[in-house]
């Protein structure tokens, strides 16, 4: 289906019943079909929680001991064979206790993929002689090895670890963000659910194959899931995802195709930072490409209370949080290299229809959480029975081009009002937004460019101009005063000749008067 809508109905023929099960070791005739019509089954049948207990020495490993625990390169799946591709798994353990089991095979027959202890190697302080011994009950979750940016080393581009978390890369990149199989009730009055990959399918590569698919069940109290991916590793690493959902119960919130990540201070937010790093973030802003052709770019914030942003939209283009700022000394980080945090759109592929997208900004004093999460809202709100489909591309890359033409945000600057020859007043703040690339680049530093700027009915515009930058972007300078302690919600976006030129800067002012 090429919307986000319900699935087939259950009244509807359904094809034959074929595993997977829960405990099956091999699968034969696989189909994404079949296996959908299995996990909308599951959904009709109470949720198990996991039941196979962890040995103790596995169940009490802290944190650093399970990460001094790593598969052997030598012992990755594939690694003989001459393929784009090698598979490690993730030791079960620590506060990665939940086990998936993984499936290899070529499409239709899959069978269950068995790691031992001898497959990892245990680093000080810890003895291998305890561990080497352990019969694993499973994987924590697996990840893959592609050589993205030289043809002789195998990179690791996509990680699959806990619940339904996942990362990935695209050239010239490293870890930052994760995304997320479903967001069940995050920022609501319910308490929030985290459902989990129980099974991985995944399809052997043939020699040459850049592109590698794969299977996921997804289980929990509300909803189980059928996923299928294809990933194809490069400068921007692209996966495409179909997700079908069945619910046990209703959910107060279904997220879809959520980001999370963090967060902490940057240039328009350091306020009572004292850090040598002038900004601690993996992305800076979330982007949202409107099918009416207007693009929108919200920089992030650390609030000082929970800080929820809606943004209705019908059937977007696209959506996703960015790291826009790639130069180093606006971090200064030598070990966690935020410039080169990738940034994730996600692009709904078929018409999904009436929605919105939701942004979650969380306090935090500690750049260890990840505080921000985005992601999609269908209109209709999920009940017990529904089913669903949804299908997406994602795009991990370093740089995420503006629209053709569109000038974009290249920074956002905040600090109190005024001039420094008189008291500031505590209501007022002055922004600087910068504008670069598009085609206002290429004007005259006397040309006429006209800001529209929107400001909500408690707050007051007091002063704007433009200015050109000496790097060859522009610059809108806002003073604003605030009238009350409600959130202000400000807009503002280019024109020349009464025609739009830059994507919409949106910002959410908030604290008390």
């Amino acid at each position: 289906m090429a919307r986000a809508q319900p699935a087939p109905e259950a009244g509807q023929p359904a094809p034959p019943e074929q595993p997977p099960s829960r405990d099956a070791t091999s699968v034969d005739d696989f189909d994404y079909e079949a296996f959908s019509a299995m996990m909308r089954r599951r959904s009709e049948t109470p949720y198990a929680e996991p039941t196979q207990p962890l040995p103790e020495a596995l169940a009490n490993l802290s944190y650093d001991e399970h990460r001094s625990i790593r598969f052997r390169p030598d012992n990755a799946l594939w690694r003989p064979e001459p393929l784009n591709y090698q598979l490690q798994a993730f030791y079960p353990g620590g506060r990665f206790r939940d086990m998936v089991r993984i499936f290899i095979g070529d499409g239709r027959r899959f069978d269950l993929q068995r790691f031992s202890g001898a497959d990892f190697e245990y680093r000080a302080p810890l003895d291998p002689g305890i561990f080497q011994a352990i019969e694993l009950p499973g994987a924590a979750g697996f990840r893959l090895h592609y050589p993205i940016e030289r043809p002789d080393y195998f990179d690791e581009v996509l990680t699959f670890l806990g619940a339904s978390y996942f990362r990935a890369v695209g050239m010239g990149t490293r870890y930052g963000l994760s995304a997320r199989g479903i967001a069940i009730n995050t920022a609501t009055q319910s308490p929030e659910e985290f459902p989990r990959f129980t099974a991985f399918y995944i399809v052997k590569p043939a020699p040459g194959d850049e592109t590698l698919r794969f299977f996921a069940e997804l289980d929990s109290p509300s909803l189980t899931g059928a996923y299928a991916f294809t990933i194809t590793p490069g400068p921007q690493t692209v996966m495409d995802v179909t997700v079908r959902l069945y619910f046990r119960n209703a959910v107060d919130r279904l997220g879809v195709a959520p980001l999370t990540s963090m967060y902490t201070f940057g240039e328009n937010d350091r306020r009572g930072r004292d850090d040598f790093r002038p900004e601690v973030h993996d992305n800076d802003g979330l982007a949202i490409h409107r099918s009416t052709g207007e693009r929108l770019w919200r920089p992030l914030k650390n609030p000082d209370e929970l800080a929820l942003s809606y943004f209705q939209e019908t059937s977007p283009v696209a959506f996703g949080l960015l790291q826009r700022d790639r130069d180093f000394s606006h971090y200064e980080d030598i070990e966690s290299r935020y410039e080169i945090r990738p940034s994730l759109m996600i692009e709904p592929l078929g018409d999904w229809g009436r929605g919105l997208v939701e942004l979650v900004e969380i306090p935090t004093r500690t750049e260890i959480n990840d505080n921000i999460v985005a992601f999609w809202v269908p209109e209709k709100r999920p009940e017990a029975g529904s089913q669903y489909e949804f299908r997406y591309r994602m795009r991990w890359s370093l740089d995420a081009q503006g629209p053709d033409g569109l000038a974009v945000v290249a920074g956002t600057h905040a600090g109190v009002g005024g001039n420094a020859a008189d008291e500031v007043p505590a209501n007022t703040r002055r922004f600087a937004i910068n504008f670069s690339d598009g085609t206002i680049e290429r004007l005259p530093s006397d040309a006429v460019i006209e800001p529209i700027v929107e400001v909500p009915d408690n707050a007051r515009l007091i002063h704007s101009a433009m200015d050109r930058l000496p790097d060859g972007g522009w610059r809108l300078s806002l003073e604003i005063e605030k009238l009350n302690s409600a959130p202000v919600e400000l807009r503002a976006k280019l024109s020349v000749l009464q025609r739009i030129v830059s994507e919409t800067w949106l910002y959410q002012w908030t604290g008390a008067v």
